[in-house]
């Protein structure tokens, strides 16, 4: 029987930018944990499979700040320490939980313990403590594409400046082809937030991101199911939500009513070249395509009610021993007290593992081929996920992948693809033009513009303002001397315009960090642009800030004048 329709994972792996920022709750631990609980088992996941012959394939997003911290040795020399920490701390629970008479309790500590000490052994030697060397080398074997982002996660929608996209997109561009040895053919923009084009209080017109996805190459980006499945802008999009950002009405240059009635119901089951918006063009599609999240496999894993994550017998995430803080129980129940969490039983929730891939895997076929019955067409199930849910907040999540990956490569009906070989095999048929969205509350950018967030925004586009002046000032003659410290200035612009810092403002998770990383990196921009405007560039201040930082080699700040 011959396929009716392909398959991929989409994941996104992210974090924030935390190099040397300390250790627990909000510095580098988050790095530890994702390599350790999420990275590693993945890639040794996929490199089993690949090894036993299997034709999987997979689509993977790793941010460039997210690599430019993988990469440093630094964050290597600590994660190493951080893990033979947990080993430390299993190992005092063995021997504490046996002398409580409690063996079961005892059991799990050696089974962390033994769980940590393969994580270790293989950073070491499976990898050679490069783990961007081993997802390279899946991507050579054709096993994974690795896809791109913006820089450090600017929210490109909301970003002040055409350069300031621009910035984000090159120095993205460029750390991947240093990490990866080619360029990039598709891109997860950062919170799957898009804009089409649109004119300016002032007049001038705002080109739609997929004219400067574009201009560097990129041929494909992801984004939400009702982006795709909606139509015109809703909610905040329209300007039609409650509060300041309702005020703000986007004058857009594509009369979006034209695209209300297409001769088929548009789909995530389709990939469509997105319309391009830049005046004098406007109708034909711009050679970007979008891809949407399927959402009823989504939601196996997303929903809080019925995903997998929250079968009973999978490992609760949210206690943790008052001792070692290792996670010793099971989820239990929907509604039963951390204090009343039952034990994990590992070889329950592998039991688990099991079936639910399985039907994962029927889930998958059985829509594909539905809408091959209903169309004809050979249709693409596309499930995007953050991937640090996998492993780290769902543990046995990257053993499930596996799984259903396995399954799948058996499977007579459904292609695994990739994003880019899925567009190179089925190039879309359609042009369709997006509204502006994200995957954020309410599909607006909300999460990062609100009430808690927007003074934020301000001392952004200031930054990107006087760096666009300087940078065209001083783009011919600059002393070595000012390039220096314009180039570190740009990292700092970069890594001010994450949108980490917003959200974790906006979600109260580490609140008064992220305060303390975004008015810390305003402070050094202004410090650094400061002294190029009054004549006495501080080189010596960049290369301190160099040596804090230290990513980003490549940025030329007359990216931002061009």
């Amino acid at each position: 029987m011959a396929p009716v329709g392909a398959f991929t994972f989409v994941l996104h792996s992210h974090l924030p930018y935390c190099r040397r920022a300390g250790r627990w709750p909000h510095g580098e631990e988050w790095l530890h944990e994702g390599v350790a609980e999420t990275y590693i088992p993945l890639l040794n996941g996929l490199t089993d499979l690949h090894e036993e012959g299997l034709p999987v394939r997979l689509t993977i997003g790793l941010t460039p700040v997210l690599c430019e911290q993988l990469a440093d040795p630094l964050v290597q020399a600590h994660f190493e320490v951080y893990v033979e920490e947990k080993l430390t701390a299993a190992e005092g629970d063995v021997s504490r939980f046996q002398e409580e008479g409690n063996p079961h309790a005892a059991y799990l500590a050696t089974f962390y313990r033994d769980w940590y000490a393969g994580i270790l052994r293989v950073f070491r030697e499976r990898y050679g403590r490069d783990i961007l060397g081993g997802f390279r080398r899946l991507q050579e074997a054709g096993v994974v594409e690795v896809v791109t982002c913006a820089a450090t996660h600017g929210y490109l929608p909301l970003l002040g400046t055409d350069a300031a996209v621009r910035g984000q997109l090159k120095a993205g561009i460029g750390s991947y082809r240093r990490h990866f040895g080619r360029g990039p053919r598709a891109i997860w923009l950062p919170e799957c937030a898009y804009r089409p084009a649109y004119v300016a209080p002032d007049g001038t017109v705002r080109p739609g991101l997929e004219r400067f996805l574009a201009e560097v190459g990129l041929g494909c980006f992801f984004v939400e199911t009702h982006t795709i499945e909606g139509g015109r802008p809703v909610g905040k999009a329209a300007g039609e939500a409650i509060g300041p950002y309702g005020a703000i009405k986007r004058n857009y240059v594509v009369p979006l009513e034209r695209f209300e009635l297409p001769d088929r119901p548009r789909t995530t089951y389709q990939p469509y070249y997105v319309v391009d918006t830049t005046p004098g063009v406007v109708g034909e599609h711009s050679g970007v395509a979008a891809i949407g999240r399927n959402n009823r496999t989504g939601m196996q894993v997303w929903s809080a009610d019925w995903g997998y994550p929250g079968d009973f017998d999978y490992r609760e995430f949210h206690k943790k021993d008052h001792v070692s803080g290792l996670q010793y129980w099971r989820v239990t129940g929907a509604r039963v007290d951390l204090g009343h969490k039952d034990w994990y039983h590992p070889d329950w929730a592998q039991n688990k593992v099991g079936e639910h891939a399985r039907h994962f895997a029927w889930l998958v076929a059985d829509l594909l081929e539905q809408y091959h019955a209903e169309t004809g067409r050979f249709g693409l199930i596309a499930s995007n996920y953050d991937t640090e849910l996998f492993g780290h907040w769902w543990f046995e999540g990257v053993d499930w992948i596996r799984e259903v990956l396995r399954i799948l490569a058996g499977s007579d009906r459904v292609e695994l693809t990739t994003a880019s070989g899925y567009l190179e095999d089925h190039p879309p048929e359609e042009v369709l033009a997006l509204p502006e969205g994200s995957w954020g509350l309410g599909g607006g950018h909300w999460t990062w513009d609100n009430p808690e967030t927007r003074w934020m925004w301000e001392p952004i586009h200031e930054a990107e303002r006087r760096m666009t002046e300087i940078a065209r000032r001083k783009a011919e003659g600059a002393s070595p001397d000012e390039e220096a410290v314009l180039n570190q200035a740009a990292r700092e612009l970069l890594l001010l315009e994450s949108s980490d810092w917003p959200f974790l403002v906006t979600t109260g998770q580490a609140r008064e960090y992220a305060i303390q990383r975004f008015t810390g990196h305003v402070e050094r921009f202004e410090r650094l642009v400061g002294s190029v405007e009054a004549g006495r560039p501080d080189r010596a201040l960049a290369e301190e800030l160099w040596e804090l930082d230290k990513l980003f080699p490549e940025v030329d700040f007359r990216w931002w004048g061009e």
